[in-house]
């Protein structure tokens, strides 16, 4: 309930009032049943804009560190996190990897809408990089349908230098949803790559980003 109130009268009127956006390909988002949105990372507002443009509640897994700042403004920005249904996501590998993806799997089984940037960080270049293969596990282990999303300009809202945020219009594309097989037991490493790549590619159609092979 406080996701919704929150996102009615504070995120939606703050971010659409303030910034022009286009949202394009909304109807691509299943209204219901369990979904994976996956998309671009340029600005930590991504955050915010996409679940703004989704018209059904959504679960975004958001790096640890944004939980464990200190101080006023950092434990603020931490408890709006959760009140807005994010979820920490710890990047260290092994175990914590695995809560990660036990969580996302527990959202998509109570027929959620999880939200993931398969790059790992923020892009500092603007361009898009490749794929942790993360997002494939969670696939994989789910058979849900991956709706691949694009966001372009918000990148261009803090620029380095200037005391005031811009306003560049900001565009949201949903992609048609992509599905895979469901895959039990261990997975293949080639399999894995293959698919993380096709998603990838399904947000760079729209994001129409320079590709580089390489990790943020």
């Amino acid at each position: 309930m406080l996701y919704r109130i929150l996102r009615a009268l504070v995120v939606r009127p703050v971010l659409f009032g303030w910034f022009p956006v286009r949202i394009i390909g909304r109807s691509n988002i299943p209204l219901r049943g369990p979904v994976i949105i996956a998309g671009n990372h340029l600005a930590f507002v991504d955050s915010l804009f996409i679940p703004a443009a989704v018209t059904r509640p959504m679960n975004y897994l958001v790096g640890s560190n944004y939980y464990e700042k200190t101080g006023l403004l950092g434990r603020a920005l931490g408890w709006f996190l959760v009140q807005i249904g994010q979820l920490p996501l710890d990047r260290s590998g092994g175990s914590a990897s695995k809560a990660a993806l036990d969580t996302g799997l527990r959202v998509l089984s109570e027929n959620g809408a999880i939200g993931i940037y398969p790059e790992g960080h923020r892009s500092k270049d603007g361009k898009m990089h490749r794929g942790r293969t993360g997002v494939a596990r969670l696939v994989l282990a789910s058979g849900v349908p991956v709706v691949p999303v694009s966001i372009i300009g918000t990148d261009r809202i803090f620029v380095p230098g200037k005391r005031l945020p811009r306003r560049p219009t900001i565009t949201i594309e949903f992609g048609r949803p992509l599905t895979f097989e469901t895959v039990t037991g261990d997975y293949d490493a080639a399999r894995l790559r293959t698919v993380t790549d096709e998603i990838m590619q399904a947000v760079r159609a729209t994001s129409k980003q320079e590709y580089v092979d390489a990790y943020v």
